[in-house]
């Protein structure tokens, strides 16, 4: 038997890796990141059960708590089985869900889980860390819960209905919501709070809150809304240094995310200036201080007040604080400045990923990141894109990043070990000394170079794109249609039909639902109308091939009435050229037209014989049929 065993895909609310050793199971969320350790020494119970995904297991701890993981093969029950025996001195227990439907039963409270028994078998089970809200009625339990964003169908509410009994040992309602409320993740604020701090700057959500510091939760307080977050989830907290270096964003990264109405805060922003210092007294005696905190926290502390928040925000949840790595801007800061879907923001590249701020916030790590990927800017060359492509699929684009980020992001990303697909400034089209290249391309040393630009120059300004033809712009309404596809062809008659059975249906989904229909149609349906489509494309052909002789005839009659149209222009202007003698004396004609005979002046015709045969020499050179000629070329 292996020391280790390791499985993939395997799904708790999201696929992830689960691994078993001797030392106990550890499981990582592939989406968060998220690290669950469970030691060999707190299991108490196992049970193996048919889910809805193949087969999953169900572990209790001896603490009350239970963790269960799906996605397992059949096949895989006899190794688990060997291995919990003999690792963890646990017996793997084989156990059916009851699949009866009724919805009357028995409900069993254990540890961190509700079970609705039928019988021996269990119907369905709650965790009641997923409770948020538990209120009674005359003789009914209503429990509410969480909403989880990543799943398309969540449960809201479920509603128990809990008969009276006879005997006097007290309310069975009441006994019932008490047992859910000592379990379940309902925050009320019992006591006074740690510490608090007063109206401070929230960017997400936005506005002026306070912020009470309780044991278990903080609670953020404002003009229009409350909230109750519980540390339990908290994932990271981010300590960056604005671009100025006069403010700092204090990052809370959340998962489940805080609501307000149908939006979903994943982040909490909070922004600090440096120059802001506070003196903060816990509501705690020493004692307890130093026996809660360890010495991480004092009961009298001052300094800044971004230090002072983070400081207790660390101490409460038990998280460290990530900061800037060892990245540089051209600037000089740890961030570099961008826009991510037409907002303006930072992106900070961390030892483990990026995390853009503010809007909307982004934290992608590098075990996320499929490739990295340098685009040309869209709008201007003095600037780039630069787009993260995940392994899940999805792409992020930070574009309009100044042009000399370029080489320190590029090293950055490099050193990192992250895919690149480009790589060099040449493919981004930047010029590494613009100024220098502009003044060798004066210089005469580079006759070379010039004469190569101006004639790449030249081949630019020849390939403009040509006007096509107006006989191409204009189809012919004589020529023959193009027949449809067997699909079209079914869809026609069918759409009718279609709009009938689905009342009120759009365009869109029509088209959608006739695709479905078209897919489960069986072959023999099809090929009727596969047969018909043939046949429209036989007619096609054959009205195609009598459109084409057609238009053969007619052009060879135009062509044809055209030549003899020509021949008889060019017998015409011919005779008027030999109507003239070239031994006339004739003026020298202007640029744009003959002068005729007529036109000739007394003074001009007494000129000598020698100006008189060189002007008739220019006037036969430029006389009308010259130009016969060339228009018959």
């Amino acid at each position: 038997m292996a020391d280790t065993l390791e499985f993939n895909d395997i799904y708790q609310e999201n696929d992830g890796r689960l691994r078993l050793s001797r030392a106990g199971v550890m499981y990582k969320n592939n989406k968060t990141g998220k690290v669950e350790n469970i030691a060999a020494a707190d299991i108490s119970e196992v049970v193996w059960r048919r889910v809805a995904l193949g087969h999953g297991i169900k572990m209790l701890t001896n603490g009350g708590y239970v963790y269960k993981y799906d996605g397992f093969r059949e096949t895989e029950f006899e190794k688990l089985s060997d291995y919990f025996k003999l690792h963890f001195n646990v017996a793997l227990v084989e156990k059916d869900l009851c699949v009866k439907g009724w919805n009357w039963g028995s409900v069993r409270f254990g540890g961190q889980l509700l079970s609705f028994d039928i019988g021996d078998q269990p119907a369905f089970e709650l965790p009641l860390s997923n409770v948020s809200q538990c209120t009674t009625g005359k003789n009914e339990v209503t429990l509410e819960f969480h909403q989880n964003d990543d799943s398309e169908v969540s449960l809201m509410e479920i509603r128990f209905f809990v008969p009276p009994t006879q005997e006097d040992g007290g309310d069975p309602v009441e006994a019932f919501a008490q047992n859910v409320l000592s379990k379940a993740d309902v925050i009320q604020a019992t006591g006074d709070a740690v510490c608090i701090f007063r109206e401070l700057q929230c960017l997400t959500p936005r506005g002026r809150y306070d912020i009470r510091i309780y044991p278990t939760f903080l609670h953020l307080h404002g003009k229009t809304f409350d909230y109750k977050i519980p540390y339990t989830t908290v994932l990271r907290l981010f300590l960056l240094p604005h671009k100025d270096q006069r403010q700092m964003f204090f990052v809370i990264s959340l998962d489940p995310p805080i609501k307000q109405g149908q939006t979903r805060y994943h982040f909490l922003i909070l922004l600090f200036s440096k120059d802001e210092d506070i003196t903060l007294t816990l509501n705690m005696n020493e004692e307890e201080v130093e026996k809660r905190f360890e010495g991480k926290l004092k009961k009298t502390m001052s300094g800044c007040l971004y230090e002072m928040v983070s400081r207790v925000m660390k101490a409460l949840v038990n998280r460290k604080i990530t900061v800037p790595g060892n990245f540089q801007g051209h600037s000089g800061s740890q961030c570099i400045t961008c826009s991510y879907k037409a907002s303006s923001g930072l992106l900070y590249p961390l030892e483990r990923g990026f995390i853009y701020v503010h809007k909307p916030p982004v934290h992608i790590r590098f075990d996320e990141v499929n490739c990295v990927n340098f685009a040309r800017g869209t709008t201007t060359t003095r600037s780039f894109d630069f787009e993260i492509e995940t392994k899940q699929g999805s792409q992020y684009t930070f574009s309009s990043i100044e042009r000399e980020e370029y080489g320190k992001l590029f090293d950055f990303v490099n050193a990192k070990k992250l895919s690149i697909k480009n790589r060099g400034l040449k493919e981004l089209g930047f010029d590494s000394n613009p100024s220098a290249s502009s003044t060798s391309a004066e210089s005469d040393e580079d006759d070379g170079e010039r004469k190569k630009d101006a004639k790449k120059a030249k081949i630019v300004k020849e390939k403009k794109p040509r006007k096509k033809p107006e006989s191409k712009k204009h189809k012919d309404p004589s020529a023959p249609k193009r027949p449809m596809s067997a699909y079209m062809l079914w869809l026609n008659a069918s759409r009718e039909k279609i709009k009938s059975e689905n009342p009120g249906i759009s365009i869109t989904d029509l088209s959608k639902k006739a695709g479905e229909i078209w897919k489960s149609m069986n072959r023999e349906k099809k090929e009727e109308w596969d047969r018909r489509a043939e046949e429209a494309k036989r007619d096609y052909e054959k009205a195609m091939k009598e459109y084409k002789s057609n238009a053969i005839s007619e052009t060879t009659k135009k062509e044809k009435k055209r030549k003899g149209e020509k021949k008889k222009t060019d017998k015409s202007e011919k005779k008027i050229v030999k109507a003239s003698p070239p031994s006339r004396t004739a003026p020298k004609p202007s640029s744009d037209s003959f002068k005729s005979k007529e036109f000739v002046s007394s003074d001009e015709s007494s000129s000598d014989e020698s100006t008189q045969k060189k002007d008739s020499e220019e006037e036969i050179a430029s006389s009308p049929a010259t130009s016969i000629e060339s228009d018959s070329d």
